[in-house]
């Protein structure tokens, strides 16, 4: 799906808008999925306004990654299987199978909350719902118009989840001044948390979403940098923004006296959230939330995941939908047989995509102090390189913490 801008002026930068505003729906959109809706109300429930803090780190990691793989993804114009095996021969290889491998391990449980979406908003049955919104996301890379559609699908979605979502934050009423005092100081501060949520919401193939669509759009070259860093601050403000929302919306229900039901791996406290703070039509925003958080990670993971397939082999852009469309398949498939419940799919993903983060950043890393040969000569900037230094280290911590997660899951 590589779309080259056109060029009269005026089309010309219709498409740098278009093209911008793809790349940060699809970043943001990826980074809100299921699996951060479900820990948003595990943790909100657990921590009460202290989970500010957690989400607060989460944004900060988040820029610090975003913003460097955004441009220097920019500036060496390869994808990062390509840009890694060009740094260091054959670690394009490793980090694209680690990403694909993750990205359908994500898959599975974004095509498992699509099922619990349309389950809580019209009653279906959630393996009957997961096969319809995986068939919705088919349907669309079987388009001639794949990227027009993708474009606006995850735009329209993206919208319609934060509108969803700040209504039932300003129904609920959360206590907002004790939730902006523990962004700050926290009562208490849960390492194990942050590292879940960075794993859920950065980690794998989200990283990369956001950047290769700039690359399908030919937004690339050191003239389009200024541009690039604008549009990655912007989508990581969005994501921010959501995050923070669906924070105060759980929050307010349970600052409220009600308790959400942890207990088991098939509760929904996000379900319970909702439904809490507007009964019935709780039930049903959420359901529309969960879905829209889900179909767009859905194309997001496949999108992404397939698009290091290329370093294996040239694709044509046909040859990447089609494989696009198999990946989904193949996702539904695992989905379907798998046998195991949405919530404990959501936490292995989770913990997985948490090991990929930090090879592939250290990677660009070093990209970014030692190979200025493949980005045409740029010297990058010194202070976003540190501050990607820095956390570097932080995600090999992180990566570490998530192994446990992952055996737990295989163990059951």
């Amino acid at each position: 799906m590589s779309e080259t801008p056109l060029n009269s002026p005026s089309a010309a930068q219709s498409s740098l808008r278009g093209g911008f505003m793809a790349a940060i729906f699809l970043m943001a959109t990826s980074a809100i999925g299921p699996g951060f809706i479900t820990q948003t109300a595990t943790f909100t429930a657990k921590l009460g306004a202290a989970f500010a803090f957690a989400i607060l780190a989460s944004i900060v990691i988040d820029f610090v990654v975003q913003l460097n793989i955004w441009r220097i993804t920019t500036l060496t114009n390869r994808r990062a299987s390509e840009t890694a095996n060009a740094a260091i021969p054959g670690s394009g290889y490793l980090l694209a199978v680690l990403v694909i491998v993750g990205g359908l391990a994500f898959n599975v449980g974004n095509i498992a909350g699509a099922g619990l979406g349309l389950n809580a908003m019209l009653g279906l049955d959630p393996r009957i719902g997961g096969a319809l919104s995986a068939l919705i996301a088919i349907a669309i890379f079987l388009s001639r118009r794949a990227g027009m559609l993708l474009d606006r699908m995850i735009i329209a979605l993206g919208f319609l989840m934060i509108a969803m979502t700040v209504i039932v934050a300003f129904v609920s009423n959360p206590p907002v001044g004790e939730a902006l005092r523990q962004t700050i100081l926290p009562d208490v501060i849960d390492f194990p948390t942050i590292t879940t949520i960075v794993g859920g919401t950065v980690g794998g193939y989200i990283t990369y979403s956001g950047a290769h669509r700039l690359l399908d759009k030919g937004l690339t070259g050191a003239h389009n940098l200024p541009a690039v860093t604008r549009a990655a601050l912007t989508g990581i403000a969005v994501t921010g923004v959501m995050r923070f929302v669906l924070f105060l919306a759980i929050l307010g229900v349970v600052a409220s006296g009600v308790t959400l039901d942890l207990s088991s791996q098939a509760a929904n406290p996000a379900a319970q959230a909702f439904a809490a703070a507007l009964g019935d039509w709780g039930m049903r925003i959420f359901g529309v939330v969960l879905w829209a958080a889900a179909l767009t990670s859905i194309i997001g993971a496949a999108y992404t995941s397939v698009s290091f397939l290329t370093v294996f082999s040239p694709m044509t852009d046909r040859a990447r939908d089609i494989a696009t469309i198999a990946f989904i398949g193949f996702s539904l498939v695992v989905y379907l047989a798998l046998g195991k419940a949405p919530a404990a799919i959501l936490v292995f993903v989770g913990g997985f995509n948490g090991l990929i983060l930090p090879i592939g950043l250290t990677i660009f890393t070093y990209v970014g102090f030692a190979r200025s040969d493949l980005m045409g000569g740029h010297r990058y900037n010194r202070g976003l390189l540190a501050l990607s230094a820095i956390t570097c280290i932080l995600t090999w911590y992180m990566g570490a913490k998530s192994i446990g997660p992952i055996f737990a899951f295989l163990a059951q």
